[in-house]
């Protein structure tokens, strides 16, 4: 584990990875992470989807706390879908399937807390 160290940066100054073909006009910039700052229990994500752009319809054993910071979206977990925008919150607990889909014209761009993958519980 790195060591860890204090960060204050623009989230531009992370690089953004985009996902592929799984996840069309999607990207995330790990902003603050276990393996560049030493964050001991938490890492912070900034997704931005694209109009038109969606990530997979997917599960995992960890949550996530989300806030919406930019657009419009459309969030299903567990078959339920939710309309969301600017100001608010999603938690998706673990093992919940999961997908975000860019609902307007605009980025659609959140916030995404999830634990550190040390802490991470093994299928």
């Amino acid at each position: 584990m790195t060591e860890p160290t204090a960060k204050v940066c623009h989230y531009t100054e992370v690089p953004a990875d985009t996902f592929g073909d799984e996840a069309p006009g999607v990207t995330i910039r790990w902003v603050i992470d276990e393996a560049k700052d030493g964050a001991p229990v938490y890492a912070l994500r900034v997704i931005e989807v694209a109009p038109g752009g969606h990530t997979p319809n997917h599960t995992h054993p960890f949550e996530h706390e989300n806030f919406v910071i930019e657009g419009k979206g459309r969030v299903q977990i567990n078959g339920e879908w939710h309309d969301v925008g600017v100001g608010d919150v999603i938690f998706v607990p673990p093992d919940a399937q999961h997908t975000y889909v860019n609902a307007g014209d605009a980025p659609f761009k959140f916030l995404c807390g999830i634990p550190v993958s040390r802490l991470i519980p093994k299928a």
